[in-house]
């Protein structure tokens, strides 16, 4: 029995991987953070399809509730095995300043520590990130979502600073990046920021990786023996022509 968590699991991406591993046979925690019914509903998704699944509420900016949830998933199924850090957020209207930073960098750092405890050597920690983010630094980034960006990309360092440290526990980190994915609540908003954005940046790249190709690839990430480090979906230029 392999068993993944899978952060942000109610919807798009995280519910579409969610479902994807479950379908591979691992068991699998949907983590959400305020939408039970929602998760609730994913959990229902996988045991119709005779998988095994179970939701837990974390606020993943909350130390004791992801200590919480780490060691409700080793009482329930016995092991962590594969982590997928899927959540990510900071575009939230009325979100605290340091919101973006506290989630997509130090909640993601202290998951991951709290997880590699658990895990035996073969363990996996998955990164999902944005091109915006990956590349940032390399040039612009659309304003609006600049501290998202900065945020996820200082998250993702961080852990591949630990990478060895991690390696050496027998565990690995794949970062998987995407291009805008049609579909996602980030999109969406964006798109609501700047109206016209995806339609504009489908032209520009010629398509844009929807929910279920890009979890696909996370997906992948997290089962595949030896993966690149490093996955790369979508258009791949570091600053779209704009």
């Amino acid at each position: 029995m392999t068993v993944a968590l899978v952060t942000g699991a109610s919807r798009g991406i995280g519910e579409a991987t969610a479902v994807g591993l479950a379908r591979r046979g691992l068991d699998v925690v949907i983590n959400y953070r305020d939408k039970q019914a929602r998760a609730d509903r994913v959990v229902e998704r996988i045991r119709a399809a005779g998988g095994q699944a179970v939701a837990i509420r974390a606020d993943l900016t909350e130390p004791a509730a992801v200590e919480s949830m780490v060691a409700r998933t080793v009482r329930e199924f016995g092991r962590l095995d594969r982590l997928v850090l899927n959540a990510s957020g900071g575009l939230e209207r009325d979100a605290p300043a340091d919101y973006a930073t506290q989630l997509n960098c130090v909640a993601q750092v202290r998951l991951a520590d709290l997880a590699v405890e658990q895990m035996t050597s073969g363990g996996r920690i998955v990164f999902v990130t944005s091109h915006e983010a990956h590349f940032h630094g390399a040039g612009e980034t659309l304003s609006e979502y600049a501290p998202v960006a900065a945020s996820k990309r200082a998250g993702e360092d961080a852990l591949l600073e630990r990478a060895p440290g991690y390696a050496e526990r027998g565990v690995s980190l794949v970062v998987v990046s995407g291009d805008l994915i049609d579909g996602t609540i980030t999109a969406k908003l964006l798109d609501r920021a700047r109206p016209g954005l995806i339609e504009q940046r489908r032209a520009e790249a010629g398509y844009l990786p929807s929910v279920d190709t890009f979890a696909a690839e996370v997906v992948r990430a997290t089962l595949a023996a030896g993966p690149d480090p490093l996955i790369l979906v979508g258009e791949t230029r570091p600053v779209p022509d704009r």
